[in-house]
């Protein structure tokens, strides 16, 4: 039996241990031998049924590490989340150890994924299946201790804070935890601290399109009692790249409003400036409905974009209104004056007719008088003593016939200086800007003052919302 022993002693010094150059055996220097060894097979379930401990009291720990390599989408009409993720976790199995130097110094071997059991770890705002494929492969070392690493393109739930936006800040979880274990099964732990993690997230980024990543931050939630579950929170925090909002909805919403100011400068009496404003502000709702497809329909606040939108187009809508009753109040003033013009007119046909009559009058009276002196004239068969009275009365009624011709033709003029003044101060009067029109222009002069404090206030209030933390 000794002689036995020695010579087993013997065959396992040749087969695992070194040779007598210091290097090991070929036999065993390969990671079928490991496999072997452990009996790690496809068909042996012992280590892919159940969870690798040898006293069920006894919980496995995880540990879980999560670095960021690109934020692929953010969605903020559907709410939802789109990273590009490379996990890591480690635990345990109390099923696998053994000796390197008897296996040619190998501490560590890959295998197929599906051999080992692994932790149900999953994600609470996960909203689709990761579309990139699981990695095949896991590794183990001597000491028993399982590592599997995975790249993944979560679609995740986040709860976007949309009030500041293009200016705003987001914040979105990754809540790893168990499926169905508990905390008296698994204990699930981070291998990294908010720091670390944030650092290294930032040497593997690939690209970050619309968003900047600025840090994560790691959060543990651990089981009160054996009942509950361990949860680790990854909290990435990311701000969106504001300068295509600003060149592409900012500006030309401001440039519509400046254009708006600027049609105080055109005229009221035609309407080139009604259809001018019109058109200014169905430029500002046709931004509007392109705001309405980004952001989403449900907020608790209303965005501070959306503020500004409406505040635009209230203001813009108020100059409109301002403009009509402007043009009203001219357009009462110059029917107005069209009625004094009528007036006028008839007026001046009334007084023309007048001394048209008054001047055939006393044409005809001084005919007459023509008329009956040449009759006195020619009297025959009298005397010139007889004729000198007749002569005398004949005089004189001819001299009073010409003392009231004179009369009239003096009211005559007076009646045509009458007429002309009236007409001269109704030329002056046609000159000058009609009541309504004075009141038109005084309430656009005061309206485009209050117009342009409320727009300059309107603008920096919103600006310092914006601005602030």
């Amino acid at each position: 039996m000794m002689l036995a022993g020695l010579l087993f002693l013997i065959f396992l010094s040749g087969k695992f241990g070194p040779c007598s150059d210091g290097t090991y055996s070929e036999r065993n220097c390969s990671y079928q031998d490991v496999l072997n060894y452990l009996n790690l097979t496809k068909t042996n379930e012992l280590y892919s049924m159940t969870r690798p401990v040898r006293n069920y009291k006894h919980p496995t720990r995880v540990s879980l590490e999560v670095l960021l390599y690109a934020i692929l989408d953010v969605v903020e009409k559907d709410q939802k989340f789109i990273p590009y993720v490379w996990t890591v976790m480690r635990w345990h199995n109390e099923y696998i150890s053994w000796d390197p130097h008897q296996f040619c110094g190998i501490d560590n071997v890959s295998l197929p994924a599906e051999i080992l059991w692994k932790p149900d770890l999953t994600i609470e705002e996960m909203t689709e299946k990761d579309k990139a494929p699981p990695s095949p492969y896991l590794t183990i070392n001597d000491k028993g201790d399982v590592e599997i690493q995975n790249d993944q393109v979560l679609v995740s739930t986040c709860r976007m804070h949309i009030y500041k936006f293009p200016f705003d800040i987001q914040r979105c979880n990754l809540s790893f935890k168990s499926v169905i274990h508990t905390a008296k099964d698994i204990r699930l732990q981070p291998s990294d601290n908010s720091s670390e993690a944030t650092e290294w997230s930032r040497e593997v980024m690939r690209t970050q399109y619309e968003w900047l990543f600025i840090n994560m931050t790691v959060t543990t939630n651990n089981a009160s009692n054996l009942v509950g579950q361990d949860i680790v929170i990854y909290t990435i925090t990311m701000k969106r790249r504001s300068l295509l909002y600003i060149v592409n909805f900012l500006l030309p919403v401001l440039f519509f409003l400046c254009l708006d100011l600027g049609s105080f400068l055109i005229s009221d009496s035609g309407g080139e400036k009604l259809s001018f404003k019109v058109t200014v502000l169905l430029a500002i709702t046709v931004l509007q409905l392109i705001l309405n497809d980004i952001l989403p329909s449900s907020s608790n606040r209303i965005p501070l974009i959306a503020v500004y939108c409406i505040g635009i187009f209230g203001l813009m809508l108020l100059s409109l209104l301002e403009t009509i009753l402007v043009m009203y109040l001219m357009a009462k003033d110059s029917a107005s004056k069209e009625n004094e013009t009528d007036k006028d007119q008839s007026l001046r046909e009334d007084c023309h007719r007048q001394r048209k009559a008054n001047f055939h009058s006393f044409h005809r009276e001084v005919h007459k008088w023509n008329q009956g002196a040449c009759v006195g004239d020619v009297s025959a068969g009298e005397t010139p003593s007889e004729l000198l009275p007749e002569a005398k009365e004949v005089n004189g009624s001819k001299l009073m016939v010409e003392y009231h011709a004179l009369e009239r033709l003096s009211d005559e003029l007076r009646e045509m200086e009458k007429t002309l003044t009236l007409l001269l101060n109704i030329r002056r009067e046609e000159e000058k800007p009609g009541y309504w029109t004075r009141v038109a222009k005084r309430v656009n002069r005061v309206f485009l003052i209050v117009y342009v404090a409320v727009v300059s206030l309107f603008l920096v209030f919103i600006f310092l919302k914006w601005n602030s933390a």
